[in-house]
C-alpha cells in the first residue's frame, strides 16, 4: 500500500512416484502470492517431458480449474510468482524459464537480483548468446547451460556457475531427473524445504508455503548451499557455503514475508511485534488509539499498543478483492480510496498512532493520512517500522533511485508536514539487529553499505515503464 513492491516467490516439489504435482505447486504459489502479483507459472515434469503454463496475472487468474486439469501427473514441478524488479512486465519474462540444450532440459525459477547481471549479460551476448527476456533469470540459465557442457552433472554445472554470479538468488531448478535448489552465499533471500506425510519434498521461499501443502518444515537452505533431490535421496553440496558473509535482507522481516513464516529461525510475526515495541520506546506520543496500515503494518501496530498501553483497534479496512486487474472507468479514481477505507466510528475524534512498514515517496502515506482526517481523526502520529530509505537496492527489493526517495532530501519533520501528519518517527537503524536476532543482515537501502560491488549505473526508476519496454511488449 505504501508504494514498495514485493519480491518473487519460488516453489518446487519432488516425489519418487507420479503425483498431482501441478495442484501442489498451485497451492504453494497461492501461499506465496504476497511476494508477487504480476505473473506466475508452473512447469511439471512428466517422466522427462516438461509441461508448462505461464501468464500475466495472479495465481487465481492464471490457473483456472481447467488449466490445472490439463497438467499430467508428474514426479516434479517448479513454480514461480513474480514481481518484476528487473525486466519489464511482459509474457516473455514470466517464469519458470525453460531451456532445451544438448545435455537435456531445464526449468528454473529465481528470486532476487544479480548485482553483476549487466556485465554477465554483455559477456554472454558478445560470445553469441541470444536473449529472449530481460530478466536476470535467463542469465543464470545461460551460465548453468554453458557450464553443463563440461560438468559431469547439472548440480556441478550450477555450483560452477555460482562462482561467477554476484548478488541475490534463491532458486529452484528442475532437470529431467532432479530437483535442485540453491541459495546465494550471502543468503539475501529466504529459502527452505520440508516433507509431506506421503514423502514428497517441498522447496519454497517461505515456510508458510510448506504449511499450505501439508509439508513439515525441515530447515532453511544455508547461504551458498545446493540441495539435490533425486531417487538417490537428498544430497547437500556446500562448496559455496561460508565464502561470503551472511546478509539476509532485513526487509523480509519488516515487509516482504508473511507473518506466519519463520525465516532463518526467526518468526516474522515476532519480529514485527518487536518493531512496534521499539517504535513505542523510541518515538512515544500521547494518543488514544493505535492502528496499522493493512496488512504489513498490523503486527507492528499491535506491538506498539502492547508496549505503550495505548488501545489497539482496526481503523483501516483493506478491500481484499481489488487485484492487479482493477481499472478505473474514467481513470480518475483515487487508488487509496478504492483499496482502503476508514472506520469512522473508530477514528472519529481520536488522537491516532498510525503504523506503516515504510515511506518511499510519501504520496500514498499522505493520502492515507488525509483519508483518516476526513473520517474525523483529530491527530495522526505516523510511525514507520523501517528506517528511512536513503539508497537504492540492487538485490531484488524495489527501492528506487535516490532522487525518488523522500527521506534523502527531507527531514522527518518536513516529511510529516508534507504528508499532513502531526508527527513522524522512523525505526532506528541501530536497533535493526533486534528484529533479525543477529547482526548478519543486509541494510544497504538504509545505510549504503552494500555487501557486493554495485552496478556502475545506479540510476533507475521502477515506478514508470520505460518507452523501450513498451515497444518490446
Amino acid at each position: 500500500m505504501s508504494g514498495l513492491h514485493e519480491e518473487c516467490g519460488v516453489f518446487g516439489v519432488f516425489a519418487e512416484r507420479p503425483i498431482d504435482a501441478a495442484k501442489i505447486a498451485y497451492y504453494g504459489l497461492y501461499a506465496l502470492q504476497h511476494r508477487g502479483q504480476e505473473s506466475c507459472g508452473i512447469v511439471v515434469n512428466d517422466d522427462g517431458l516438461f509441461v508448462s503454463h505461464k501468464d500475466l496475472g495472479t495465481v487465481a487468474e492464471v490457473f483456472t480449474k481447467e488449466t490445472l486439469a490439463s497438467f499430467p501427473r508428474g514426479t516434479m514441478a517448479v513454480g514461480h510468482t513474480r514481481y518484476g524488479t528487473t525486466g519489464g512486465t511482459n509474457r516473455q519474462n514470466c517464469q519458470p524459464i525453460e531451456v532445451n540444450h544438448v545435455k537435456g532440459r531445464m526449468a528454473i525459477a529465481h528470486n532476487g537480483n544479480l548485482s553483476n547481471a549487466a556485465e554477465l549479460r554483455s559477456e554472454l551476448e558478445l560470445s553469441g548468446a541470444i536473449f529472449h527476456t530481460s530478466s536476470d533469470t535467463e542469465t543464470i540459465a545461460y551460465l548453468v547451460t554453458r557450464e553443463r557442457l563440461a560438468a559431469p552433472s547439472i548440480e556441478d554445472a550450477l555450483i560452477r556457475a555460482m562462482g561467477t554470479l554476484d548478488g541475490a538468488y534463491s532458486l529452484v531448478l528442475m532437470s529431467p531427473a532432479k530437483l535442485i535448489c540453491a541459495r546465494d552465499p550471502y543468503g539475501f533471500r529466504p529459502l527452505c524445504y520440508g516433507k509431506t506425510p506421503d514423502g514428497a519434498y517441498i522447496v519454497a521461499s517461505e515456510s508458510c508455503a510448506l504449511a499450505a501443502v501439508g509439508a513439515c518444515f525441515i530447515r532453511d537452505v544455508m547461504p551458498g548451499e545446493v540441495l539435490i533431490f533425486s531417487r538417490d535421496g537428498v544430497v547437500s553440496r556446500r562448496e559455496r557455503c561460508g565464502t561470503k558473509p551472511k546478509k539476509l535482507c532485513v526487509f523480509e522481516y519488516i515487509y516482504f514475508a508473511r507473518p506466519d513464516s519463520v525465516i532463518d529461525g526467526r518468526s516474522v510475526h515476532a519480529a514485527r511485534i518487536d518493531a512496534g515495541r521499539i517504535l513505542s520506546e523510541t518515538h512515544p506520543v500521547a494518543a488514544d488509539l493505535v492502528i496499522g496500515v493493512p496488512d504489513s503494518g498490523l503486527d507492528a501496530a499491535l506491538g506498539y499498543s502492547r508496549a505503550s498501553g495505548i488501545p489497539y483497534d482496526i481503523g483501516l479496512i483493506k478491500n481484499k478483492y481489488i487485484g492487479r486487474t482493477f481499472i478505473s472507468p474514467d481513470g480518475r479514481a483515487d487508488q487509496v480510496n478504492i483499496k482502503l477505507s476508514a472506520v469512522e466510528e473508530v477514528v472519529r475524534g481520536k488522537r491516532i498512532v498510525l503504523i506503516d512498514d515504510s515511506i518511499v515517496r510519501g504520496t500514498t502515506s499522505g493520502r492515507i493520512v488525509s483519508l483518516l482526517k476526513r473520517a474525523g481523526a483529530r491527530e495522526i502520529h505516523f510511525r514507520v517500522s523501517a528506517p528511512p530509505f536513503l539508497y537504492p537496492c540492487f538485490y531484488g527489493t524495489d527501492v528506487d533511485s535516490r532522487e525518488n526517495l523522500i527521506a534523502v532530501s527531507h527531514t522527518p519533520a518536513e516529511i510529516a508536514r508534507m504528508i499532513g501528519a502531526d508527527s513522524l518517527g522512523f525505526f532506528p537503524t541501530e536497533r535493526l539487529n533486534e528484529l533479525t536476532g543477529d547482526r548478519r543482515f543486509c541494510r544497504a537501502c538504509f545505510d549504503g553499505r552494500y555487501p557486493t560491488k554495485t552496478p556502475e549505473d545506479t540510476r533507475k526508476n521502477r515506478f514508470e515503464t520505460k518507452l523501450s519496454e513498451r515497444k518490446e511488449e
